[in-house]
Protein backbone atom coordinates (compact mmCIF):
# COMPACT_ATOMS: atom_id res chain seq x y z
CA UNK A 1 0.00 0.00 0.00
CA UNK A 2 1.22 3.47 -1.07
CA UNK A 3 1.99 6.18 1.73
CA UNK A 4 -0.62 8.00 -0.04
CA UNK A 5 -3.58 5.18 0.68
CA UNK A 6 -2.15 4.53 4.17
CA UNK A 7 -2.92 8.74 4.42
CA UNK A 8 -5.97 8.35 3.36
CA UNK A 9 -7.02 5.34 5.21
CA UNK A 10 -5.95 6.86 8.62
CA UNK A 11 -7.21 10.32 7.75
CA UNK A 12 -10.86 8.37 7.13
CA UNK A 13 -10.78 6.58 10.38
CA UNK A 14 -9.52 9.87 12.37
CA UNK A 15 -12.43 12.23 10.79
CA UNK A 16 -15.12 9.42 11.12
CA UNK A 17 -14.39 8.74 14.43
CA UNK A 18 -13.55 12.90 15.50
CA UNK A 19 -14.71 14.97 12.95
CA UNK A 20 -12.86 16.91 10.40
CA UNK A 21 -12.25 19.67 13.31
CA UNK A 22 -10.30 17.93 15.49
CA UNK A 23 -8.16 15.75 13.05
CA UNK A 24 -5.08 17.24 12.44
CA UNK A 25 -2.54 16.63 10.01
CA UNK A 26 -0.14 15.62 12.87
CA UNK A 27 -2.39 13.45 13.71
CA UNK A 28 -3.17 11.77 10.55
CA UNK A 29 0.48 11.34 9.85
CA UNK A 30 1.09 9.74 12.93
CA UNK A 31 -1.86 7.31 12.68
CA UNK A 32 -0.31 6.16 9.15
CA UNK A 33 2.89 5.82 9.97
CA UNK A 34 4.66 8.46 8.59
CA UNK A 35 6.27 12.35 9.39
CA UNK A 36 3.92 15.41 8.52
CA UNK A 37 7.05 16.67 6.13
CA UNK A 38 5.68 12.99 4.46
CA UNK A 39 2.15 13.97 4.56
CA UNK A 40 2.58 17.05 2.84
CA UNK A 41 4.15 15.95 -0.05
CA UNK A 42 1.22 13.92 -0.80
CA UNK A 43 -1.17 16.67 0.09
CA UNK A 44 -1.15 20.76 -0.35
CA UNK A 45 -3.32 20.56 3.30
CA UNK A 46 -5.98 18.97 5.18
CA UNK A 47 -8.42 20.62 3.34
CA UNK A 48 -7.66 18.83 0.14
CA UNK A 49 -7.33 15.40 2.57
CA UNK A 50 -10.74 15.78 3.31
CA UNK A 51 -11.58 16.33 -0.32
CA UNK A 52 -9.84 12.64 -0.95
CA UNK A 53 -11.24 11.30 1.46
CA UNK A 54 -15.11 11.62 0.50
CA UNK A 55 -13.75 11.22 -2.98
CA UNK A 56 -11.88 8.37 -2.92
CA UNK A 57 -13.01 6.37 0.33
CA UNK A 58 -16.57 6.94 0.43
CA UNK A 59 -19.85 4.85 -1.97
CA UNK A 60 -19.31 6.68 -5.08
CA UNK A 61 -22.39 8.59 -6.75
CA UNK A 62 -20.80 8.65 -10.16
CA UNK A 63 -20.31 5.24 -10.71
CA UNK A 64 -23.82 4.68 -9.89
CA UNK A 65 -25.36 5.61 -13.20
CA UNK A 66 -24.55 5.77 -16.65
CA UNK A 67 -27.30 7.46 -18.72
CA UNK A 68 -28.55 5.07 -21.53
CA UNK A 69 -27.87 1.64 -19.46
CA UNK A 70 -30.15 -0.36 -17.29
CA UNK A 71 -33.26 1.39 -16.37
CA UNK A 72 -33.74 4.82 -14.85
CA UNK A 73 -35.57 3.76 -11.88
CA UNK A 74 -32.60 0.45 -10.98
CA UNK A 75 -30.10 3.24 -11.58
CA UNK A 76 -31.46 6.07 -9.48
CA UNK A 77 -32.05 3.03 -6.94
CA UNK A 78 -28.30 2.39 -7.59
CA UNK A 79 -27.73 6.62 -7.14
CA UNK A 80 -29.74 6.22 -4.06
CA UNK A 81 -28.29 3.58 -2.49
CA UNK A 82 -25.22 4.64 -2.69
CA UNK A 83 -26.07 8.30 -1.52
CA UNK A 84 -27.94 7.55 1.73
CA UNK A 85 -24.47 5.58 2.33
CA UNK A 86 -22.06 8.28 1.63
CA UNK A 87 -24.34 10.71 3.67
CA UNK A 88 -24.37 8.33 6.37
CA UNK A 89 -20.50 7.93 6.69
CA UNK A 90 -19.93 11.68 6.06
CA UNK A 91 -22.37 13.23 8.92
CA UNK A 92 -19.96 12.65 11.67
CA UNK A 93 -17.04 14.53 9.16
CA UNK A 94 -19.12 17.45 8.20
CA UNK A 95 -20.95 17.94 11.41
CA UNK A 96 -17.75 19.25 13.80
CA UNK A 97 -17.21 21.53 10.46
CA UNK A 98 -20.19 23.03 10.25
CA UNK A 99 -20.09 24.12 13.42
CA UNK A 100 -17.43 26.42 13.36
CA UNK A 101 -17.58 29.46 10.80
CA UNK A 102 -13.97 30.26 10.38
CA UNK A 103 -13.58 26.39 9.48
CA UNK A 104 -16.50 26.40 7.01
CA UNK A 105 -15.22 29.91 5.19
CA UNK A 106 -11.91 28.13 5.08
CA UNK A 107 -13.93 24.76 3.66
CA UNK A 108 -15.68 26.98 1.33
CA UNK A 109 -12.77 28.48 0.18
CA UNK A 110 -10.94 25.00 -0.42
CA UNK A 111 -14.24 23.44 -1.95
CA UNK A 112 -13.34 26.35 -5.12
CA UNK A 113 -10.06 24.70 -5.50
CA UNK A 114 -10.68 21.33 -5.64
CA UNK A 115 -14.75 21.63 -7.80
CA UNK A 116 -15.84 19.74 -4.71
CA UNK A 117 -18.86 20.12 -2.54
CA UNK A 118 -22.22 19.50 -1.33
CA UNK A 119 -23.59 20.38 -4.73
CA UNK A 120 -21.18 18.31 -6.66
CA UNK A 121 -24.06 15.44 -5.85
CA UNK A 122 -26.81 17.66 -6.96
CA UNK A 123 -25.13 18.44 -10.24
CA UNK A 124 -24.09 15.24 -11.51
CA UNK A 125 -27.49 13.78 -10.78
CA UNK A 126 -29.50 16.62 -12.85
CA UNK A 127 -26.75 15.71 -15.48
CA UNK A 128 -27.19 12.20 -15.34
CA UNK A 129 -31.41 12.82 -15.67
CA UNK A 130 -30.84 15.42 -18.25
CA UNK A 131 -29.21 13.20 -20.27
CA UNK A 132 -31.71 10.46 -19.90
CA UNK A 133 -34.02 12.65 -21.11
CA UNK A 134 -31.91 13.51 -24.09
CA UNK A 135 -32.07 10.16 -25.30
CA UNK A 136 -35.99 10.06 -24.31
CA UNK A 137 -36.16 7.85 -21.33
CA UNK A 138 -37.05 10.71 -19.13
CA UNK A 139 -40.09 12.88 -20.01
CA UNK A 140 -39.28 16.31 -21.55
CA UNK A 141 -40.93 18.46 -19.41
CA UNK A 142 -39.54 16.67 -16.37
CA UNK A 143 -37.80 19.35 -14.35
CA UNK A 144 -34.62 17.41 -13.15
CA UNK A 145 -33.04 19.89 -10.91
CA UNK A 146 -36.20 19.90 -8.73
CA UNK A 147 -35.96 15.75 -8.92
CA UNK A 148 -32.70 16.04 -8.14
CA UNK A 149 -32.75 18.27 -4.89
CA UNK A 150 -35.31 15.83 -3.60
CA UNK A 151 -34.13 12.56 -4.20
CA UNK A 152 -30.53 13.93 -2.33
CA UNK A 153 -32.49 15.79 0.39
CA UNK A 154 -34.61 12.66 0.89
CA UNK A 155 -30.99 10.41 0.93
CA UNK A 156 -29.26 13.11 2.88
CA UNK A 157 -32.31 12.26 5.59
CA UNK A 158 -31.91 9.00 5.47
CA UNK A 159 -28.49 9.05 5.86
CA UNK A 160 -28.84 11.48 9.37
CA UNK A 161 -30.82 9.25 10.87
CA UNK A 162 -29.27 5.78 9.75
CA UNK A 163 -25.97 7.49 11.37
CA UNK A 164 -28.31 9.26 14.82
CA UNK A 165 -30.07 5.86 15.65
CA UNK A 166 -26.39 3.79 14.93
CA UNK A 167 -27.47 2.06 12.41
CA UNK A 168 -24.43 0.15 10.26
CA UNK A 169 -26.65 0.45 6.86
CA UNK A 170 -30.10 0.77 5.43
CA UNK A 171 -33.03 -1.53 4.68
CA UNK A 172 -32.73 -2.79 1.06
CA UNK A 173 -35.86 -1.50 0.33
CA UNK A 174 -34.81 2.09 1.04
CA UNK A 175 -33.32 3.09 -2.26
CA UNK A 176 -36.31 1.84 -4.63
CA UNK A 177 -38.78 3.15 -1.62
CA UNK A 178 -36.91 6.92 -2.20
CA UNK A 179 -36.99 6.65 -6.00
CA UNK A 180 -40.41 5.56 -6.67
CA UNK A 181 -41.46 8.54 -5.16
CA UNK A 182 -40.20 10.96 -7.79
CA UNK A 183 -40.89 8.75 -11.08
CA UNK A 184 -43.97 10.06 -12.01
CA UNK A 185 -42.15 13.42 -12.55
CA UNK A 186 -39.97 11.68 -14.82
CA UNK A 187 -40.76 8.89 -16.54
CA UNK A 188 -43.08 9.32 -20.03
Amino acid sequence: MSARERILDAAARIMRERGVTKATTREIARTAGYSEALLYKHFRDKEEIMIAVLRERMPALRTAAAPGEGTVAGNLAAVADAAVAFYRLSFPMMASMAADPALVASARTAIGRYTAGPREPLLFLTGYLDAERDLGRVRADADTAGVAALLMGACFQQGFLAYFSGEDGHAPELPGALVAGVLPALLP
